[in-house]
């Protein structure tokens, strides 16, 4: 049987020690946080400076609009780096997928350190700005679900929620990095320092996370999940058609196993991660790319402020994130779904009221309270619940779509629309509409959701 494309052959259980979890657990968070960190710097830039380096020529208002929809476009690659990228790690395993997508994320980020802009090549800049977003958006788009997966692979069952939102401290050390990196340049830098070249040094010195991260990953094993998968031989997983005749063939034991991955039904537990990730998603967009330019443009507070409150709120989420993780492991995924974004909408007025108060405390509790509850809370709970609804088949692919599809719906489209409706109406009530309808579509899917905790990943079917 080890000619057919899948053996008959139980699988060894693929064994991992103390030191392969650790190296896969930094791996894991050293590879999201460097994806935040691209995208965080990136969305702050577009929020403070790429309005008027590579958008002069029109009106403050519209040239923030334009500038978040260039944030916008890499979600749109996000997507086909998901698919393209999902399918592969699915088919040959997790490792090498990870490789090269950290290798895509830190080159082009890099480069937009490099951009001429607007004043110098005139609209090829922005042409430009918008090919590098691109780029590093298809190989972003494959990160964080990879990482999710891996660790979620690795984890043993009673600890999967801790290990796993690894992960989301991952994006939220990104996410500090990022914002750090912009607090002290618009603390020590004029206006125009910082337009002329202060705004290149935090894309530029995110190569050096990049080369650690890729010499970290070249020693890393893979998932020990993906090994010992029924209809894995000889690392790699074979195609639909492929599985379906040796299953006919290894009888009705594992045969069955291998029918039941293959045959079911998919769709419906996609559907419920495509919820749970809406509310994350899109109260990330509003939180920490629409108000720190919205802060920045129509709030007389100084200009570091915002930026300082996403650094305040990154460093709490340091406990925020772990504690979500571990009480997922105590009580469950579907009961902290439901405190978490009930909590949202019931917050999501006072938060806007204390932001728009004017005052800097103000300013300050708001951003911290919306980030932790209603961004860093849920996305704990959301790296290991979708790893879990999954079946090891297609985890990496369904997965990445998921995140990458609400990323769309929610992080991408939210911060334009925003944008679009304060210009309209000129009050900040829509920015907390869109908070309560994100949080009620996720609260819906976790009550409508399986508990999933301590479900066995080695599955190939979904939960539901």
């Amino acid at each position: 049987m080890k000619d057919s494309a899948v053996s008959a052959e139980q699988p060894r259980a693929a064994e991992r020690t103390t030191g392969d979890l650790a190296r896969a657990a930094v791996s894991g968070w050293l590879g999201t946080a460097m994806e935040f960190m691209d995208f965080q710097l990136y969305s702050l830039a577009a929020a403070i400076v790429f309005n008027k380096l590579f958008f002069p020529d029109v009106s403050p208002a519209i040239g923030l609009i334009a500038a978040m929809a260039t944030y916008g476009v890499g979600y749109v690659a996000r997507l086909a780096g998901a698919v393209y990228f999902g399918r592969m790690g699915d088919r040959i395993g997790r490792k090498r997928v990870l490789y090269l997508t950290i290798l895509l994320m830190g080159a082009s980020t890099t480069l937009i350190g490099v951009l001429p802009t607007y004043g110098t090549i005139g609209i090829m800049a922005q042409v430009l700005l918008v090919v590098l977003r691109l780029i590093q958006g298809f190989g972003a788009g494959a990160e964080i679900a990879g990482a999710t997966v891996l660790l979620a692979e690795y984890a043993p069952a009673k600890r999967r929620g801790l290990i796993s939102s690894l992960v989301s401290l991952g994006t939220n050390s990104g996410t500090l990095a990022a914002s750090g990196l912009w607090a002290v340049l618009l603390a020590v830098l004029s206006e125009e320092q910082l337009l002329s070249w202060g705004w290149r040094l935090p894309f530029l010195l995110s190569s050096g996370l990049m080369v650690f991260a890729v010499w970290l990953r070249r020693g890393l094993k893979g998932s020990p999940v993906f090994e010992e998968r029924p209809d894995v031989v000889d690392g790699v997983a074979p195609a639909r058609e492929e599985v379906e005749p040796a299953a006919a063939e290894a009888g009705p034991g594992r045969g069955g196993v291998l029918a039941a991955g293959v045959r079911r039904r998919k769709g419906r537990a996609f559907f419920l991660a495509l919820g749970l990730r809406f509310g994350q998603a899109g109260n990330s967009g509003v939180v920490q790319t629409f108000l720190v330019g919205y802060i920045a443009t129509n709030l007389a507070v100084g200009r570091s402020v915002p930026t300082d409150a996403i650094v305040y709120g990154s460093l709490l989420g340091f406990a925020t994130v772990p504690l979500v993780g571990l009480l997922g492991d105590r009580f469950g995924r579907r009961v902290l779904y439901l405190v978490l974004t009930l909590l949202t909408v019931v917050l999501a007025f006072p938060v806007m009221l204390l932001i728009t108060s004017g005052t800097t405390p103000g300013v300050m509790i708001g951003m911290v309270l919306g980030l932790n509850v209603g961004v860093l809370g849920l996305f704990s709970l959301e790296s290991v619940t979708m790893a879990e609804l999954f079946g090891a088949r297609t985890r990496f692919t369904q997965l990445a779509l998921a995140k990458e599809i609400g990323g769309i719906l929610a992080t991408a489209i939210g911060p334009v629309v925003a944008a679009t409706l304060t210009a309209v109406t000129g009050s900040w009530w829509p920015i907390s509409a869109m908070l309560v309808v994100y949080s009620l579509i996720t609260f819906v899917s976790a009550y409508l959701a399986p508990e999933t905790r301590g479900r066995d990943l080695v599955r190939l079917e979904d939960a539901v």
